[in-house]
């Protein structure tokens, strides 16, 4: 075990509840430590419910291609902690991450904090004290009272697609919910406003016209649009023809068109928009899995195995474009989730796509959702399904009755780590 990773798990004790959105502990912890937040590189802040990984994937490579140097936070992580600071494009080393804890740990002085926010504070420390041309910094929840909106001043904002997600912290309707991904919006800072519904999009516009800050709004200001093999990115400055997105899905077009609007508002070209689409890696979104003892057990029987974190509804919905667009192949799900997720609204798009589906609980994860009431939430919406103890013993069976098939295993990004962090 790494030093940070045994500093992580005593802050996990810190705090009775893993989320509580408040900004009071943020704000006395980073003014302890200097207000590190306030020196960062410039910085571009993104929320949203769906596409904000994905989105901050793009953004990243275009900028890099420029030759920039790009610091970025993403939370959660799927095979190491590390994976959440990439500090002028390389993941944070473990040197440097528990020489942070530490003095965070020491600062704190075992005040109650939550892990998310004291990660997010280490982000800051490590930020503040590394040179780059850029801060990408992707919203952990909500927005509005989320630990990195303690950030006053970004260069830039950006909200990608809003939908239901996480009602319990953040309001039950879309009205609601889009009021608090609004909050990361500051006074006179521009703000690339991905494809929105229109209840959403009316609570964002009218919080930018606000403060000022200036909206660049998917379908009025700009547009990305699927063309033959391709797609087409049009703005003020003009068209641009690029190819699909290099991550799958008919979705990730919109992301690109985000992505790209930013990159134009901060002065780049078609040849950032290009790398944009054909560098970006953001693993466990509809990837295809080469290596590794699942593969091997899937290859066995002419199978492919395929990963996918996408954990709500309009995540399923996304995801069921995706399959759709792809050669046709019976196709079988592996699906463990979270107890807080609306898996019924996950499935029932999936159903219209998937032959089977075998339910199987996430070891290790507190928040788990029994493979039985996954199983019973699939077979709801008409699905197919089976049971297993774990995914080896899913593929394994999946592949030896399916000759050929599609294998994906689905539901969580914490399950996703699992695969990836077992699988490797």
């Amino acid at each position: 075990m790494d030093e940070s990773d045994a500093i992580l798990q005593r802050v996990m004790g810190l705090h009775p509840k893993i989320i509580d959105l408040s900004l009071d502990r943020m704000q006395d912890l980073l003014a302890q430590l200097g207000d590190p937040q306030d020196g960062l590189p410039p910085v571009i802040h993104i929320a949203g419910t769906n596409g904000k990984g994905s989105t901050l994937a793009m953004l990243r490579a275009g900028l890099e291609s420029a030759g920039k140097r790009v610091h970025a936070y993403t939370s959660p992580h799927l095979s190491r902690f590390h994976e959440r600071i990439r500090l002028a494009g390389s993941l944070i080393p473990e040197a440097d991450l528990s020489s942070i804890l530490t003095e965070i740990e020491a600062v704190n002085a075992g005040r109650p904090i939550t892990f998310f926010e004291l990660t997010t504070a280490a982000a800051f420390l490590a930020f503040s004290r590394s040179e780059a041309d850029y801060t990408l910094l992707e919203v952990g929840l909500g927005g509005r009272l989320d630990a990195t909106n303690m950030v006053t001043r970004p260069l830039l904002t950006i909200i990608t697609p809003v939908s239901r997600d996480h009602t319990q912290f953040l309001g039950e309707t879309l009205p609601e919910i889009a009021g608090e991904k609004a909050g990361i919006l500051k006074s006179g800072v521009p703000c690339i406003i991905g494809p929105q519904q229109d209840e959403a999009l009316h609570v964002i516009e009218r919080k930018a016209a606000r403060l000022g800050a200036r909206a660049i709004v998917a379908g009025q200001n700009y547009h990305a649009i699927p063309e033959a093999d391709g797609m087409i990115f049009q703005d003020d400055h003009g068209l641009i023809d690029l190819p699909r997105p290099n991550l799958p899905g008919p979705h990730q077009i919109d992301n690109a068109g985000t992505a790209i609007a930013a990159l134009r508002l901060l002065g780049y070209g078609a040849a950032e928009a290009m790398s944009a689409v054909t560098r970006a890696d953001w693993p466990a979104r509809m990837q295809r899995l080469r290596r590794g003892p699942l593969v091997d057990m899937a290859s066995r029987h002419g199978c492919e195995l395929w990963l996918d974190g996408g954990h709500n509804a309009a995540g399923g919905a996304a995801l069921a474009a995706t399959l759709s667009e792809m050669p046709q192949r019976p196709t079988f799900l592996i699906c463990g989730m979270l107890n807080t997720k609306d898996v019924t609204g996950y499935l029932r798009p999936l159903a219209e796509i998937a032959q089977g589906l075998t339910a199987v609980s996430i070891a290790g994860e507190e928040n788990t959702l029994p493979a039985e009431a996954t199983q019973s939430a699939a077979a709801s919406v008409g699905m197919q399904t089976d049971i297993a103890d774990n995914p080896a013993e899913a593929v394994a069976d999946l592949a030896a009755a399916h000759p050929g098939a599609r294998i994906l295993i689905c539901g969580s990004l914490y399950l996703a780590g699992r695969i990836l962090r077992e699988n490797g």
